[in-house]
């Protein structure tokens, strides 16, 4: 028998990866769930070849200052959480910091955000292990692009589904959060087609969303 030892950081990070990411739908759904965290009233979601070649999830949330931003990908980074006792009171979809960095380690990854204190955007890349962040032109938000999944697990990729089936997941992932969170509207853009549209529901209170109609503006590709 082999003797025992640490794995290497990028082995580890691969394996570990797999308890999030399975296939696209769970990208998505990592992301949206951010998203919703995030406090967005709109969120749109674009996908080609059914999330193998692109994902991307846009929204008009608080956005993350530029400052955390290298963070985002550390992970057990988190913002939602701060000490044991918080564990009991947890009032948002995700906590343990691991979405995101699970997804750089089996995909190149671009984060495009500003808050709503700041007054230029940033642009975080992360491609094979490297992490650059830049200043860039943002709305106030969020927006997080995965290209080419599960390139370096080819494993992992010849287990899915057609590009058709993995889309179609997509869609009935973007459909049940449209569902449980009517006051938020999403929308599923695939292979540059609208798919689907979700328009916020009015509240019975009749104050209405603070969604203005419009999408967040498309964020540079």
């Amino acid at each position: 028998m082999a003797s025992i030892q640490v794995l290497p950081p990028d082995v580890a990070e691969r394996i570990a990866a797999g308890e999030v990411v399975e296939r696209p739908a769970s990208v998505v759904k990592e992301l949206i769930e951010n998203s919703l965290d995030a406090g967005a009233s709109a969120i749109s979601v674009e996908i080609r070849d059914g999330g193998l070649s692109l994902i991307r999830v846009s929204d008009d949330g608080c956005g993350i200052s530029r400052a955390d931003l290298p963070l985002a990908l550390d992970r057990f980074a988190t913002s939602k959480i701060r000490t044991l006792e918080d564990l009991e009171a947890i009032h948002t979809l995700g906590f343990r910091g691991e979405a995101l960095s699970s997804i750089a380690a089996v995909a190149h990854l671009e984060i495009l955000t500003r808050t709503r204190d700041e007054l230029e955007g940033s642009r975080l890349r992360a491609e094979g292990g490297e992490v650059v962040v830049e200043p860039a032109a943002s709305p106030v938000g969020t927006s997080v692009t995965v290209r080419r999944l599960f390139y370096n697990t080819p494993a992992r990729r010849k287990f899915l589904k057609s590009p058709m089936r993995e889309g179609e997941l997509v869609r009935q992932a973007v459909l049940r959060y449209s569902l449980a969170y009517p006051a938020v509207a999403f929308r599923l853009v695939v292979n540059g087609r609208e798919t689907y549209v979700a328009p916020p529901a009015t509240p019975l209170s009749g104050s209405g969303p603070r969604w203005g109609g419009r999408w967040p503006p498309r964020w540079s590709p």
